[in-house]
């Protein structure tokens, strides 16, 4: 989808290129949302930004990233209108770049508790999200607003952030991968060699450890990787090595 360099000043022409600049960097550590939402919501000429990440053991949004919301009325959606969303779930399922508007209509949306006590306590009155998944692994999600005096998102603001998405979706998915520096040097050892293709037995074998030992470091691993099972562990593996 091409956007229009019209709908662009020069210098969020330069923007738009610093931002696919910034989402091109796979280095450690790189704080993709702190860094690169900040430009976004700019270039999107956004009020309000907040991101989640979803979380698949605990079946809740957790993790926020919010640019000009009240960190009390992010808490409150954690703790209670998370689960009385009528939108966000809808938006979730169309995996792409989306106008809140597209899933509710206006009228209805404004007769929410969600709306009213939620949404319009930090002004977000009109919104477009995007959210996505890189091989099941759930990214971290993109809301931006704008309030009620604003002129409401147009074709512009969705193209442009239809355009930067699989550069979004590359940077957000390494940020996803849950680095192995989080695990001990032993539950490291077990983790490698899963992705090798070892059983237990010969990781036992190698690392001249027990079985049940073993099993006690990859226990744990699969929890902090939040991996499901052996092969998902050795997939992450794989994909943290490329």
């Amino acid at each position: 989808m091409a956007v229009r360099m019209y709908d662009m000043s020069s210098d969020e022409i330069h923007l738009f290129a610093k931002i696919v600049g910034l989402l091109s960097e796979r280095r450690a550590g790189f704080d993709l949302r702190g860094i690169v939402f900040p430009e976004i919501m700019k270039l999107l000429r956004a009020d309000v930004l907040g991101s989640f990440i979803w979380d698949r053991r605990t079946g809740m949004y957790g993790e926020p990233f919010v640019l000009n919301q009240d960190p009390e009325n992010v808490a409150r959606y954690q703790t209670w209108f998370q689960f009385r969303d009528p939108i966000t779930q809808k938006l979730r399922e169309l995996r792409r770049v989306a106008h809140v508007d597209e899933v509710i209509s206006r009228r209805d949306l404004r007769k929410t508790e969600f709306y009213n006590d939620f949404l319009a306590r930090d002004g977000m009155h009109t919104g477009i999200n995007l959210f996505s998944d890189i091989n099941g692994w759930e990214l971290a999600d993109l809301r931006i607003w704008r309030t009620q005096s604003r002129p409401e998102f147009s074709d512009r603001e969705i193209n442009l952030l239809t355009v930067l998405a699989p550069y979004l979706w590359r940077g957000l998915s390494t940020m996803a991968e849950v680095g192995l520096e989080h695990l001990t040097e032993r539950e490291r050892d077990v983790v490698l060699l899963v992705g090798r293709g070892c059983s237990d037995k010969e990781i036992a074998r190698i690392l001249n450890i027990g079985f049940a030992t073993v099993r006690t470091h990859l226990g744990n691993s699969l929890a902090k990787l939040e991996c499901s099972n052996r092969t998902e562990l050795a997939a992450l593996v794989a994909r943290l090595s490329h």
